[in-house]
């Protein structure tokens, strides 16, 4: 049996509810897993049943990359990436410089690396041992026939469309260089060849999407060994969530979330309580953690507010759901059938809105053009014409049949134990 690393960034939750199903099948398959990460990690990782390392113990205490991550709430388009950029960076500096000998001692064979996680591909090259990258957000791979995943540009096979991409991924490499050069000097001081491109910084053996295909743009350059596996989010690697269910009514339910991380835009709630108001179904809002219920007294329409909410269980019975189109919370929509508005803020939440919307399974309304009778618009055109939910049902049909975690876990296991390409 393999024992497994898992680097993943950050606080952030998104990429942990993807990672640890895959630990906790690996697990289930006698294979060892520990994950190595910031402390504020700890915590979640431990409730999955799956060994933790912490990594700059002395330069993220424990809350510290937590509360940095709260801080995007208050940031929009390329200032929050430029911000989330800065962030990786420094733990991807932290991680290069403490993550190898950490792997090492504790006799790691293996690594899944968090497609986020650039610098987790180099400690693997380092250490000579295979590694597998795992896309929880939309596929990060440049494409110039693609629109960068930080827009939320349609896609168009037309040449101008190709010419407005090639400039977005020129800023785009701007922006995100300083993690770039984090990892040439390690690769430099290694002896390791350097990154000619940001592709270069994937697995060459395997390279897994929580996604169908069917969600993804027409791509054209993906490397023969990349898999759309489909969803491997489960409520086993989710703390228990208490949620009044007596509460509920029989009208149809509209479930509104921004997520935890870039959640911290109240208006946004109100705005989502106007624009429902009026519809004949019932909306619950999950302000996960931005907020308390009582601090926002008299919503219109009355919804039933929660600070957090078992998501997972709540969209068993949504018939829509309002989003900041966060990967994670995206493909457990879709494997439930649930059609989507979406309303994102930041980083790749553009990139997933403009899919959410190109599938036909929803619509998005830019947080810069968000008001209460666009919104309402888009609600009540997602709520009531059968199409909507049509395309969110294909995509739930896709992404049932794409393998889920199961899937991934044989595609792993084949590249680690062979060290060659997993092809199709």
């Amino acid at each position: 049996m393999t024992h497994f690393g898992i680097i993943s960034p950050g606080a952030a939750t998104g990429p942990l509810n993807t990672m640890l199903p895959l630990g906790q099948e690996l697990q289930r398959r006698g294979h060892r897993v520990t994950v190595f990460g910031t402390p504020d990690t700890q915590a979640k990782v431990l409730a999955a049943r799956i060994e933790f390392q912490a990594i700059g113990k002395q330069d993220f205490p424990a809350g510290s990359t937590a509360e940095v991550f709260t801080k995007l709430g208050q940031l929009r388009g390329l200032a929050a990436l430029a911000y989330t950029i800065e962030l990786l960076k420094q733990i991807s500096a932290v991680t290069l410089r403490d993550a190898p000998a950490l792997l090492k001692a504790a006799g790691v064979e293996a690594l899944l690396v968090n497609q986020s996680s650039v610098e987790g591909g180099t400690i693997a090259d380092f250490l000579e041992i295979p590694f597998v990258t795992v896309c929880s957000a939309v596929v990060l791979n440049q494409e110039p026939s693609i629109p960068p995943f930080n827009t939320s540009w349609k896609y168009s096979p037309a040449w101008w469309a190709r010419l407005r991409n090639e400039i977005g991924y020129a800023l785009l490499n701007r922006v995100a260089k300083p993690i770039g050069d984090v990892i040439g000097e390690y690769r430099r001081e290694w002896k390791l060849p350097l990154h000619s491109k940001p592709n270069d910084a994937y697995s060459q053996l395997a390279i897994l999407s929580q996604a169908p295909a069917e969600f993804e743009y027409p791509r054209q350059e993906l490397p023969p060994w990349f898999h759309f596996t489909g969803t491997y989010l489960t409520s086993a690697s989710r703390a228990s969530v208490a949620f009044p269910y007596e509460k509920l009514t029989e009208k149809p339910l509209i479930y509104a979330s921004m997520g935890t991380l870039q959640n911290r835009l109240i208006w946004v709630f109100q705005t989502i309580a106007a624009a429902c108001e009026g519809l004949d179904a019932q909306l619950v809002i999950s302000l996960g953690g931005s907020a308390k219920p009582e601090s926002l007294p008299n919503l219109p329409g009355n919804p039933l507010v929660v600070e957090y909410a078992p998501q997972l269980d709540v969209l068993e019975k949504a018939t829509l759901m309002i989003t900041h189109a966060g990967m994670n919370t995206t493909m457990e929509c879709v494997k439930n059938g649930v059609p989507m508005v979406a309303i994102p803020v930041a980083n790749d939440q553009p990139g997933v809105a403009a899919r959410i919307a190109w599938t036909g399974a929803g619509e998005f309304v830019p947080l810069n053009k968000l008001n209460v009778p666009r919104l309402r618009d888009a609600v009540k055109r997602v709520f009531t014409e059968e199409s909507y939910k049509q395309n969110a049902l294909r995509l739930q049909a896709a992404t049932l049949g794409a393998g889920g975690v199961t899937r991934a876990a044989d595609i792993i296991e084949q590249a680690v134990s062979t060290g060659k390409p997993v092809l199709p």
